[in-house]
């Protein structure tokens, strides 16, 4: 199949790490791994080499022709799997190519990094149901009250549920306006109805602030929350949907409060050495950020290993399917100590069986390449490309200052400039990785989506990407009701479920149906990606696995119409295309299966 357009997408060569080009994939160390790569007809080279590492000295394979197409030409290239991490690129040689590489980034006719290579990792990645899943992230002080009697502890402010939270103030952070486990129980019919089937909640520790980040002890689920009981009540009964339970974990620091860092404080070991105490710091221990109520724990004391092994496991074992790594990309790094990587790889050999995601908001793609986290919340290959490209057109100044991460103006590029951003952060990482990182709109962190587009049309498009784009869907609870928020904690808004009058009805609607095609759909969980089309306002391209192909259209504006090959498009979602020629509207999404 080919498609007409101006650039010319489709008659570049391809490889990803999916099914129709990894056709064996090595379990162990000594098994093999055969690859290939997809050449157009038009263009094939006279040879074709495999380039890939094996104990840090590149080798080279030939190639051979492996099928041949009215269109393509597949060459493939056999590899004992000697590292535990292969990274590899294609050579092209001869032919109208002449002398050009092929790496994650794309075709490249000059000497490349190999930071941008291919990645082939040996052995089981992340959980197998978690890949074709959808993500539902509650906050559960704000999303829903059952109404259990729980004694204030002493630094909270009590709030009325339906009221907004301060935002901004030193109160922000005592706001408690009353959610527990019980209450996210309670609402699990809303949550199976958008086809979610993962919980992620943030902390439910006891801690000094209604975030949580700041835990007390890790002995115990939060009194405020139900306690112990409430979170295996919540993990048997979505475990009975097929729903799993994601905790959230935080290796980087604890609360001042938490017993460990009082016991630090008073002298006791081995708690002191789960400390970085330096008396030229301020108050005299390394925080998290400077902030002293956060203090940083030291990955190189072998008894924090045991007893934050303990915590993980137990909660392992109280129903949870999975940890959220809170702050990954800081763990274990302090000075000249870094242990990032071997904390991760401990953390995964802890959970097991579990899932292990790491929040993760710059360049992700080197810790990922220890084969401790099995993905990452993807904001710098999603989320802020996304926000660029879907931006109102008019922000208000809050908004103008939500870049994520960046002390800047939030700017407003074009298609062009989301794609190559998004393929940048896909190279270098394996394909295991890319399918089993969280693609999100927004988060409890940052502004939501809603704000960020200005309109439900434009909100709407990026839902449909976010359910399309190589990657588990993550979805801020509230999100799917067109809540807003100007900024993180302006977006930690309490769930209107007395007011359903203020739900955006329609989208939810429309939400529903996205969410649906993806979680009935192994193509769009697992399958490679080719981009078709890529112009300022519009972006096409194909979701390709040995079953069927999938052709997605998102559009930010109106735009010029496409003209494809395509003549038999069968709707999925959105507008029909007639004679192979795609709808011009927007903002708009469209989604049709190729037959």
């Amino acid at each position: 199949m080919s498609v007409q357009t101006r650039a010319g997408l489709l008659d570049a060569p391809h490889h990803d790490g999916s099914d129709l080009h990894v056709l064996q994939h090595p379990g162990e160390l000594g098994e093999s791994a055969v690859l290939r790569l997809r050449v157009p007809r038009a263009s094939s080279p006279s040879r074709v080499l495999l380039r890939y590492e094996r104990d840090g000295e590149p080798r080279n394979i030939e190639a051979v022709v492996d099928e041949e197409t009215e269109t393509d030409v597949w060459w493939r290239a056999e590899l004992t799997a000697w590292n535990p991490v292969v990274r590899y690129r294609w050579l092209l040689a001869g032919g109208e190519p002449g002398f050009a590489w092929v790496n994650g980034v794309g075709l490249t006719s000059h000497e490349v990094a190999d930071a941008d290579d291919f990645v082939l990792t040996v052995g089981r990645g992340a959980p197998g149901w978690h890949a074709e899943s959808l993500v539902y992230q509650i906050f559960p002080d704000r999303f829903a009250s059952s109404g259990i009697e729980a004694e204030t502890p002493d630094w909270a402010i009590r709030r009325p549920w339906d009221t907004l939270p301060t935002g901004r103030g030193r109160e922000t952070p005592k706001e408690l306006f009353g959610g527990d486990l019980r209450g996210v129980e309670q609402h699990l019919d809303h949550i199976e109805s958008l086809n979610a089937n993962a919980i992620y909640l943030t902390p439910f520790f006891p801690a000094g602030s209604s975030h949580r980040y700041d835990a007390t002890s890790f002995a115990h689920v939060d009194p405020l929350l139900g306690g112990d009981e409430a979170l295996r009540s919540l993990a048997r009964a979505a475990h009975a949907r097929d729903i799993r339970l994601i905790g959230d974990i935080t290796p980087n620091h604890t609360g001042v409060g938490h017993e460990w860092f009082r016991a630090a404080l008073a002298g006791s070991e081995p708690e002191r050495g789960f400390y970085y105490f330096d008396d030229t710091l301020p108050g005299g221990y390394e925080s998290w950020l400077g902030i002293r109520a956060l203090p940083k724990l030291n990955w190189s004391s072998a008894e924090l290993h045991e007893y934050f092994g303990a915590v993980v496991r137990r909660y392992l074992e109280l129903g949870l399917d999975g940890w959220r790594v809170d702050v990954a990309n800081m763990t274990g790094r302090f000075r000249d100590v870094d242990l990032n990587r071997e904390v991760s790889r401990w953390l995964r050999a802890q959970v097991g069986d579990a899932l292990l995601v790491a929040e993760h908001g710059h360049d992700f793609r080197p810790d990922l390449s220890a084969r401790g986290w099995h993905g990452v919340m993807n904001y710098s290959g999603f989320l802020r490309p996304l926000w660029t490209w879907l931006r109102r057109d008019d922000p208000e100044p809050e908004q103008q200052q939500q870049f994520w991460g960046i002390p800047v103006a939030l700017p407003s590029l074009p298609g062009g400039d989301m794609v190559s951003a998004m393929t940048r952060f896909r190279a270098g990482v394996s394909w295991d990785a890319v399918v089993n990182s969280w693609n999100l709109l927004d988060s409890h962190d940052v502004a939501r989506f809603r704000t960020i587009a200005g309109s439900r049309e434009r909100h709407l498009v990026g839902v449909g990407l976010q359910m399309t784009i190589p990657g588990v869907p993550m979805i801020f609870a509230g999100d799917e009701l067109g809540l807003e928020g100007a900024w993180g904690e302006d977006a930690r808004r309490t769930m209107p479920w007395g007011s359903p009058a203020s739900w955006d009805t329609g989208f939810l609607a429309e939400v529903r149906k996205l969410a649906a095609l993806r979680r009935g759909s192994s193509t769009l969980a697992r399958s490679g990606i080719r981009f078709v089309h890529v112009a300022d306002d519009a972006v096409a391209y194909l979701r390709e696995s040995r079953d069927e192909t999938l052709l997605c259209l998102a559009a930010r504006a109106d735009h010029d119409p496409i003209f494809t090959t395509f003549n038999r498009l069968e709707t999925l979602y959105g507008e029909d295309a007639r004679d192979g020629v795609l709808p011009a509207g927007g903002p708009a999404f469209h989604l049709w299966r190729i037959h």
